[in-house]
């Protein structure tokens, strides 16, 4: 480990029952990260090997998607055992070495819970099926089929098609929000409510110090199950689906985000309180985006901090962020109010680099956008490879595993391109992702890895960038030790800057001192003058947050493309 990655790695462990207000997630997906045993699929040993690295970045916790026992239609996503690690990614005894490792490094270890649906092959289901009368008959959603066998109103599946399927067996209908093999929980019954909150107490009870709720606002229905209505045209914007998905033709009033989810995020919090330095952070995909993450994490008594998609759309305007930020800052002005884990990218949506930056990214553009991310109020996010500026990866047709692809192309290509195998080593053929010295127990003749490994990302690996101080991945560890010595960044208030067509600014404030952080997104020079009385009186440049320093007389700055500045105001 590199004299920067041991500084990051130290820096890493906070104590501190609100580590979460500012902390700092980075998220893996475990089937592409690390493979230990040469079978092609990432898993539980291998994330515990790289933790070093993880740690090495200087963040607090990583995020950990899917790894329970599942038939694997969705990756993961489709859950037929809450309580069980599967095969494919270990063990138990697996994930309590990963615990105690990551304690170790100061990390703390949060877990992905799908609750709002799981897999038509988990016990539940396959009771609640059997017939209408069994004890868990009512534990999933069913109607019966209109006089005319269609479906019980208009509701329409996030992949496609309608959200509901026959079931020959009770001759009914069930609800699934996502793919037929997941068929949605029924909310409604308390029943379920105390079964998967003893499965969320299973995992605090090994010592996982957080949960990440996916697509938390899905788990209610309307009882009364009304047709949504039309849009009259694809909607657009955050938390939609493509316009080639009819999906995007609704309004989902009556099949998401109902006011009853609320109050089962009291239950859940109710019982992550009982944990010490703990947090939820939820997965909110709605029209509404920032004003529904303000609702779900309103008043300390709902999830910790969430998230939706707002910053993982394509468009990387000055003006499109300042109103998400504008958006959120009068809808939580004080932490009561609410609390935001700030994403930029993540498994289901193009790599950063790629889809701010386009088919060849400048360089700095990511330095930017990781600067931007790391200076807002609240938590954030970091997928695995954004620290290295990954680009999306190219993946063919015939290559193609995610069913979500698969049914949306060729006009939507999946989400394949954001998954594919981490890039270790330039010099491997396989990246490093299946092989290395420390792999006692490797197979001689190791499988193809699941995904193909992505030639662009070569250039970009682990072992490239690891002793560049110049590199994306030492920018980031320098990012993120910095930021911890600046209290500002940390803890402070944020206030928005005046819209600019291209600089996109804001002031961090606490006790009394404030620091300035301004961004040039955008590949020409620009000038920006301050607002009347607001001067700077000190460059931060110990930020490493731009090869190409702005320059700053009084109320005059002056940005190089892509530039970033931070500045303490006098």
């Amino acid at each position: 480990m590199s004299k920067t990655a041991k500084t990051a790695a130290a820096a890493a462990a906070r104590p501190g029952t609100d580590w979460w207000r500012s902390g700092v997630i980075y998220q893996v997906y475990p089937r592409s990260y690390q493979d230990s045993n040469g079978d092609g699929i990432g898993d539980l040993p291998g994330i515990t090997r790289r933790l070093d690295y993880i740690a090495s970045l200087g963040v607090d916790a990583v995020w950990l998607s899917p790894f329970f026992k599942s038939p694997m239609k969705d990756f993961g996503y489709d859950v037929s055992d809450y309580c069980d690690v599967d095969p494919m990614f270990g063990s138990l005894d697996d994930f309590r070495e990963l615990i105690a490792k990551a304690n170790k490094l100061g990390l703390k270890v949060m877990i992905d819970q799908v609750l709002s649906h799981c897999s038509d092959q988990h016990a539940w289901f396959v009771e609640s099926r059997a017939s209408r009368t069994n004890p868990k008959a009512d534990w999933f959603v069913w109607a019966d089929a209109k006089p005319d066998g269609n479906p019980p109103n208009n509701w329409l599946s996030v992949f496609g098609g309608s959200s509901w399927q026959w079931d020959t067996r009770r001759r009914q209908y069930y609800l699934h929000n996502f793919l037929t093999s997941q068929p949605d929980l029924n909310f409604h019954n308390p029943e379920v409510q105390q079964a998967l909150l003893d499965s969320v107490k299973f995992w605090l009870d090994l010592g996982v110090h957080g949960l990440r709720l996916d697509a938390i606002n899905f788990c209610y229905h309307d009882e009364k199950l009304r047709n949504n209505p039309g849009t009259g045209e694809p909607a657009t914007g955050p938390g939609t689906a493509p316009s080639t998905n009819p999906y995007s033709w609704q309004k989902h009033v009556y099949d998401r985000s109902r006011p009853d989810a609320l109050k089962f995020l009291q239950r859940i919090r109710a019982l992550t309180d009982q944990y010490p330095d703990t947090a939820m952070v939820g997965e909110v995909g709605d029209e509404s985006g920032m004003l529904m993450v303000a609702k779900y994490t309103a008043d300390g008594d709902k999830l910790h901090m969430g998230y939706c998609f707002d910053l993982l759309t394509d468009d990387f305007s000055a003006g499109y962020i300042r109103g998400v930020i504008d958006k959120f800052e009068k809808a939580a002005p004080t932490p009561d109010k609410g609390w935001a884990c700030w994403a930029i990218s993540n498994h289901d949506v193009k790599r950063i680099a790629t889809r701010w930056g386009g088919a060849d990214p400048d360089p700095r553009l990511t330095r930017l956008a990781a600067a931007l991310q790391l200076s807002l109020r609240g938590a954030s996010c970091i997928y695995q490879g954004d620290e290295l500026g990954l680009p999306e990866a190219d993946v063919a047709f015939e290559d193609l595993q995610d069913p979500y692809g698969i049914t949306m192309w060729p006009e939507f290509k999946g989400r394949d391109g954001c998954r594919t195998p981490f890039p270790w080593k330039s010099d491997k053929t396989d990246l490093g992702f299946s092989s290395g010295k420390k792999l006692k127990k490797a197979k001689k003749d190791r499988a193809k890895p699941w995904l193909p490994v992505s030639e662009a990302q070569r250039p970009l690996a682990v072992n490239e960038q690891d002793d560049d101080q110049t590199s994306l991945l030492n920018h980031y560890r320098h990012l993120l030790a910095w930021r911890r010595t600046v209290p500002e960044l940390m803890q402070g208030d944020l206030t928005l800057l005046p819209a600019h067509p291209q600089v996109l600014a804001w002031v961090r404030e606490h006790e009394g001192s404030r620091v300035l952080c301004a961004f040039n997104i955008g590949p020409e020079a620009v000038k920006l003058d301050l607002p009347a009385g607001m001067k700077t009186a000190t460059l931060l440049g110990d930020s490493h947050a731009t090869g190409a320093r702005p320059t700053a007389k009084g109320d005059k700055i002056t940005f190089e493309p892509w530039g970033v500045l931070f500045a303490r105001l006098a």
